[in-house]
């Protein structure tokens, strides 16, 4: 298990959006935490995430399929299960 982040910033037609909420409730169980700023012409998103790399890569990379998304993603080099 692993503990990290994903920015998401939002460019341009928020149509996306829909499409980007199928996806994060598709992949609800590594999500612990979610804040969005909104902007004129922009969106900037933070998930924290938690799960298996295998797991919150396939987000990531999900995420970064679409053209009107911005994708970063860091995770921890330890986990929540060691000590």
């Amino acid at each position: 298990m692993r503990v990290g982040v994903i920015g998401i910033v939002l460019k341009g037609d928020k149509n996306v959006s829909i499409e980007m909420q199928k996806l994060l409730n598709e992949y609800s169980d590594v999500i612990i935490g979610r804040m969005g700023v909104p902007r004129d012409g922009m969106s900037a998103i933070s998930l924290i995430v938690e799960g298996s790399v295998e797991r919150i890569s396939a987000l990531a990379g999900k995420l970064g399929k679409f053209p009107q998304l911005s994708v970063k993603s860091a995770l921890t080099s330890f986990g929540t299960d060691e000590n």
